[in-house]
């Protein structure tokens, strides 16, 4: 069985604090399109792309498309990826997305999310139409040279197929607790 999700699959459920100070579950977003996407607040492939990902959110926001951010890192790993860090965060970033602590990790092992970050594009019944990046050089984002995510939004907007569904997450491995800092579950090997 693969660690992730699968191109089809419905959008496992969650009940999580955001940053705002309110508890979201998934059927709290009621967008035609929903971008859940696993993310951190010290991750260098993260600080490097949170701009373009900004610039994404903000351009399909109007044609009915939410992002959700979630950072399901243990502290006990990274300290910098607490709760109170991501509040400090966002309040300095302003990013037009919620962000959500997944203290327990269990979204994200429902997710199978791999790295920071790791895009999940679901449809209006809330099934998977494109996982992976958003772009080829999330480090160095001004390196970039095509931003899938935006393709496949753009592709399933327009009433088509997505062209390319599936890619390679790009960024740190997700911090699970108790494991060693680039531990990654064996059966979660490429996607691709």
């Amino acid at each position: 069985m693969a660690f992730t999700l699968q191109i089809g699959e419905q959008a496992p459920d969650f009940s999580l604090p955001a940053t705002d100070g309110k508890t979201y579950r998934l059927a709290d977003f009621n967008a035609n399109v929903l971008v859940v996407f696993f993310t951190c607040n010290h991750c260098p492939y993260v600080i490097g792309s949170d701009e373009v990902t900004r610039a994404t959110a903000e351009k399909f926001a109007d044609q009915g498309v939410q992002f959700v951010g979630i950072n399901s890192n243990s502290v006990n790993t990274k300290a910098g990826d607490s709760f109170e860090k991501m509040v400090e965060r966002m309040d300095e970033h302003q990013f037009p997305w919620t962000y959500l602590r997944d203290e327990s990790q269990d979204v994200a092992e429902a997710y199978g999310a791999l790295r920071t970050p790791h895009f999940y594009v679901f449809d209006q019944n809330r099934k998977l139409i494109y996982t992976g990046r958003a772009i080829d050089n999330p480090r160095e984002s001004e390196k970039a040279t095509v931003n899938d995510l935006e393709h496949a939004l753009s592709e399933h907007l327009a009433g088509n197929d997505i062209s390319t569904p599936v890619t390679n997450p790009l960024g740190c491995n997700v911090k699970w607790e108790g494991k060693d800092k680039h531990w990654m579950p064996p059966e979660a090997c490429d996607l691709v």
